[in-house]
């Protein structure tokens, strides 16, 4: 006969085991975005406000290129279980080093000075998550 513990222990394993630990329950939200969407419309909304975000900062450079660029680059980032965004990689794209060496650099100022979202919550516990978000860049 298995004791109380034993028994306590295998439903919790279980459970953990029937846990999709690559899905949130909640994606992080920024102020304005709606926690009571469904998941989709929450990641949108989160996805949307940074990349607003984004070219709110880029609009207050003033780049000079020789020629046009019309790429897209991929930014690798963590929101952590306190709502603080980390970049983690962007693409490295030669044309766009050569051109705007500076641009890697007011991208991750730029995600520093925004304001930090709720945290994805998994189980309602605060969770890390990682995202990778396109970013289209064109000169046209």
């Amino acid at each position: 006969m298995a004791s109380t513990e034993s028994k306590t222990q295998k439903i919790v394993e279980d459970e953990l085991r029937g846990i999709d630990w690559n899905d949130v329950d909640q994606y992080p939200l920024f102020e304005g975005c709606d926690e009571t969407a469904d998941k989709l419309e929450q990641r949108q909304c989160f996805e949307n406000t940074l990349l607003q975000n984004l070219a709110m900062t880029l609009q207050d450079f003033q780049f000079v290129i020789d020629g046009e660029i019309e790429t897209t680059i991929y930014l690798d980032f963590l929101v952590d279980n306190q709502g603080v965004i980390t970049v983690v990689e962007i693409d490295n794209n030669m044309v766009l080093e050569d051109q705007l060496p500076q641009f890697r650099g007011i991208i991750i100022k730029g995600l520093k000075s925004m304001p930090s979202p709720a945290p994805a919550l998994k189980r309602g516990v605060p969770v890390k998550t990682r995202f990778r978000l396109p970013l289209q860049l064109t000169t046209k």
